[in-house]
């Protein structure tokens, strides 16, 4: 997705875009950052957009840095948490390999890595190098692909009406099917990237980290149908986090 599509949604942020602090019932990921919590180190919020997370951040850490795309999502972040004042605010695309990027003791990314397009993701794993400091962590959320297809394929079977959000159009073109083939699944009509646990691992791999940990963050079935199925409980939709040390 491109910054042009970010700043259009940022006014209406938080009507268009899924809430994974909200939905994240365990507070897994809230409890993973306060494990690296302190106020001697430093953290960094990969795609911030408007803030969610910096609530959280800037009272465990001695310096926060909130980076975005958007200069709208940015400008948003910056007047709610006026108060906080040891965050630092800066536009950055992460798809840029010439992109100036701070080097923190800990990276946090939710739901940041969405584009479609395979060189801009390519750019932006090696961009998450730069963010974290050697033997520093990444908390890094994903899309599941695998969850993903759990989903289609309930939807296939018992949901004959398709009443449900982001419903699969049968007759999809072949370029569709090469979306699919690469793990794009389309929201809105927008190709969001979604991952494999093992994709993940390899990825972060070729990057220098050192996966420590995988972590569902599952969601409730009506985040994916629009009425689900009295019956439909468990499994649960989820999105992957991935903890991992920056070993390179």
């Amino acid at each position: 997705m491109e910054r042009s599509y970010w700043e259009k949604i940022a006014p209406d942020y938080n009507d268009e875009i899924f809430d994974v602090l909200a939905n994240d019932k365990k507070a897994i990921i809230k409890k993973t950052i306060r494990q690296f919590a302190s106020k001697t180190k430093s953290v960094i919020d990969i795609g911030c957009a408007i803030g969610k997370w910096l609530a959280i951040l800037s009272p465990a850490f001695k310096k926060v840095y909130a980076i975005d795309i958007s200069q709208q999502n940015l400008d948003i972040a910056k007047e709610k948490y006026s108060r906080l004042d040891n965050i630092i605010y800066q536009r950055v695309d992460m798809s840029n390999a010439k992109a100036e990027i701070p080097k923190c003791d800990l990276a946090i990314c939710i739901n940041a890595i969405l584009t479609g397009t395979q060189q801009k993701r390519n750019v932006f794993f090696k961009n998450l190098q730069k963010c974290v400091k050697k033997n520093g962590h990444l908390i890094l959320v994903i899309p599941s692909f695998e969850s993903f297809m759990l989903t289609s394929i309930i939807r296939q079977r018992w949901d004959p009406d398709k009443n449900s959000k982001g419903a699969i159009d049968k007759k999809r073109s072949v370029g569709q099917l090469q979306n699919m083939l690469e793990g794009n699944a389309s929201i809105d009509g927008v190709p969001h990237k979604h991952y494999l646990k093992e994709e993940l691992a390899l990825l972060l791999s070729n990057e220098g980290f050192a996966v420590k940990d995988f972590f569902k963050i599952e969601y409730e079935w009506n985040t994916e149908f629009l009425k689900p199925p009295h019956w439909l409980t468990n499994p649960k939709p989820w999105d992957w986090m991935v903890l991992a040390k920056r070993s390179a």
